[in-house]
């Protein structure tokens, strides 16, 4: 078994009374199906629907003070408190941001052989296996209890590539992405059943008219990648935005009509000067011919 402590992760403790029920309306996850030891993946959304932040949650146990504890992207924790904080209101709800003292491992490829309290399985991607929350100061500590090597950080990453799980800042622009075009429908990470939440109209409309015409896929470079950022062309058309990359894995954000019919006249891909295909060519086409104009 492999692990590896997250420097880019933060913790965010979301507790009180009315903690579940607060958390229930704003995200796009069922906090209400939230139980210690069992993670789940969302987002806070602003009014029109795009992601302020994105997250893993689970569910603190009694002998860890109970309450919420928000896995999110280091720089953004403390963006995530303010908003959660604006949202209170008189909600019996305390939020605190943790990242100082409590940080965020992944472990994968195998079973811990003991379970550390604060552990939940990745819900995104049976692949990625474990996420464990644990001060820093403990990460070897950590590794050595369920028996894992403890590696660098960037092997995980590889990983998170080589599934096709996005992050922000790298495949899409927080503020200015919808829930569908990262995946988030895909990952497990928008419950279409349950109430209301902030943003939860705009998703939902996304769903069901199937107007989604933007995506994260998995591409395979030809040579070097480009920076992430880099505006992907067919010819001298734009089809999209260079992601994260591994190796010759990478992400990209694309609009899918716009790449099925450069495939479908035979145009290379390319971004910066460097060229790439996709993954898997076969699903954008299908993709496309689903969605609405």
């Amino acid at each position: 078994m492999k692990a590896a402590f997250l420097p880019d992760r933060g913790v965010v403790k979301v507790h009180g009374e009315d903690a579940r029920n607060f958390l229930n309306g704003l995200v796009t996850t069922d906090a209400t199906k939230l139980a210690p030891g069992l993670g789940r993946f969302g987002a806070l959304l602003t009014p029109q629907g795009k992601i302020i932040v994105d997250f893993l949650i689970t569910e603190a146990p009694a002998g860890h003070g109970g309450g919420f504890l928000i896995d999110c992207p280091r720089a953004l924790a403390q963006t995530l408190v303010d908003k959660l904080g604006f949202y209170k209101l008189r909600a019996k709800v305390t939020v605190e941001n943790l990242s100082d003292s409590l940080g965020v491992m992944a472990a994968w490829d195998g079973e811990p052989a003991m379970r550390p309290d604060l552990a939940f399985l990745d819900p995104r991607n049976a692949a990625l296996g474990w996420r464990i929350l644990a001060p820093e100061a403990l990460v070897q500590k950590v590794a050595d209890l369920i028996g894992a090597d403890l590696i660098e950080d960037a092997t995980y990453d590889a990983l998170r590539i080589a599934v096709g799980v996005p992050r922000g800042g790298l495949d899409f622009t927080y503020g200015d992405a919808f829930p569908h075009e990262t995946n988030m429908d895909r990952l497990h990470g928008v419950d279409f059943d349950k109430g209301c939440y902030v943003g939860q109209e705009v998703v939902s409309r996304m769903h069901h008219r199937g107007s989604v015409r933007t995506r994260t896929v998995k591409v395979v470079w030809d040579d070097l990648a480009p920076e992430p950022g880099t505006p992907m062309l067919a010819g001298d058309k734009p089809v999209g935005t260079a992601g994260s990359t591994a190796g010759r894995n990478g992400l990209a954000l694309i609009r899918t009509d716009r790449v099925a019919d450069a495939l479908g006249a035979g145009q290379k891909l390319t971004a910066g000067g460097l060229g790439l295909r996709l993954a898997d060519p076969d699903s954008v086409r299908s993709t496309a011919k689903q969605t609405v104009a």
